[in-house]
C-alpha cells in the first residue's frame, strides 16, 4: 500500500494561471478508509524563487490521526519548483514515511536537453545514488503535471495525454474526463467534472482500483472529492477547508 496518498494530491492540483489560481493557496482533505476518518491531507502553492527564477512552489502534506498512527503511520511530503512561464518543473522532491517504509528520491531536471538527475536516497548507506536518463522536453513531474492538468480546459468525452518523469522513469499518461455530476461540498453543492488519470505501467501507488477525482466544472477546477480502491479497502478524500480561493464556503 506504498506511496498511497501522494497519487490523490498530485491528481488534484490545480492552475496556476492568476484568473483561476491564487497565490497561497491550501486545500486541506479528510482521508478516509471506508467509514474511518484515518487522517488528513493539504496541497499549497505559493510564490518563490529556485536559483534566481521565478516559480510556484507546491508542496503537500499527509499524515494520519494519531489513533490511526498504531496501524499504518504515515508523514508524507513532496514538493516541486515550477516555473512561471513555461510551466515546467526544475526540481521534484519526494519522501515517503508509511508504516516500515521510507522513500526520498529527487529529480532536477533540464528541459533544454531533454534529461533529468535522478537521486535516490539509500537508508541503509546515507547516500544517494544518482544517475542520469532521457526524458521527454515537455515532462512534468507527478505534483506539476496535475497542476498542468488542471489548466487545461477540460471535456466531457475528452483525453489528453502527458508524460510524467518521477521514480526514475517516463510514464506516459492519460486523462479521462468522464461525465458531469453534482456534488455537495464545502462550498454547497456544485456541478463538477469527473476525471480519471489512467498511469501507463506501475502507477505510483499501487491501487486495485480505478481512481476518480471531482473538480468544479468552472474555470477554477478545484478538487472536491477523490475515490479509488486500494490494497485493503476503499480510499477516499473529501476537501474538508480551503483558503485563498476564489469561490465562496457555504
Amino acid at each position: 500500500m506504498k506511496r498511497y496518498i501522494v497519487i490523490m494530491l498530485l491528481i488534484m492540483a490545480a492552475s496556476l494561471n492568476a484568473n483561476v489560481f491564487m497565490d497561497g493557496e491550501k486545500l486541506t482533505f479528510n482521508i478516509k478508509y471506508g467509514i474511518i476518518t484515518a487522517g488528513q491531507a493539504t496541497l499549497e502553492a505559493k510564490t518563490s524563487v529556485y536559483q534566481g527564477n521565478p516559480v510556484w512552489y507546491l508542496s503537500t502534506n499527509a499524515k494520519t490521526h494519531s489513533f490511526f498512527d498504531k496501524i499504518f503511520r504515515v508523514r508524507d511530503r513532496v514538493e516541486s519548483w515550477w516555473d512561471k512561464d513555461s510551466l515546467l518543473p526544475y526540481k521534484f522532491a519526494k519522501n515517503l514515511q508509511e508504516g516500515k517504509y521510507r522513500q526520498h528520491r529527487v529529480h532536477i531536471y533540464n528541459h533544454a536537453r531533454g534529461r533529468t538527475t535522478y537521486q535516490r536516497w539509500h537508508f541503509k548507506n546515507s547516500r544517494f545514488d544518482n544517475s542520469e536518463m532521457d526524458m521527454p522536453m515537455d515532462s512534468q513531474d507527478i505534483l506539476s503535471a496535475f497542476y498542468w492538468v488542471r489548466h487545461q480546459p477540460l471535456e466531457v468525452g475528452k483525453k489528453m495525454m502527458i508524460n510524467i518523469t518521477a521514480d526514475g522513469r517516463n510514464m506516459p499518461t492519460e486523462v479521462v474526463v468522464h461525465r458531469k455530476e453534482k456534488v455537495k461540498s464545502i462550498f454547497g453543492e456544485v456541478e463538477c467534472l469527473v476525471i480519471e488519470p489512467k498511469l501507463k505501467g506501475e502507477a505510483v501507488f499501487k491501487q486495485t482500483g480505478d481512481i476518480f477525482i471531482w473538480v468544479t466544472n468552472d474555470e477554477y477546477k478545484i478538487p472536491v472529492k477523490l475515490e479509488s480502491k486500494i490494497t485493503f479497502g476503499s480510499f477516499s478524500a473529501t476537501l474538508d477547508s480551503a483558503q485563498k480561493v476564489p469561490l465562496k464556503l457555504k
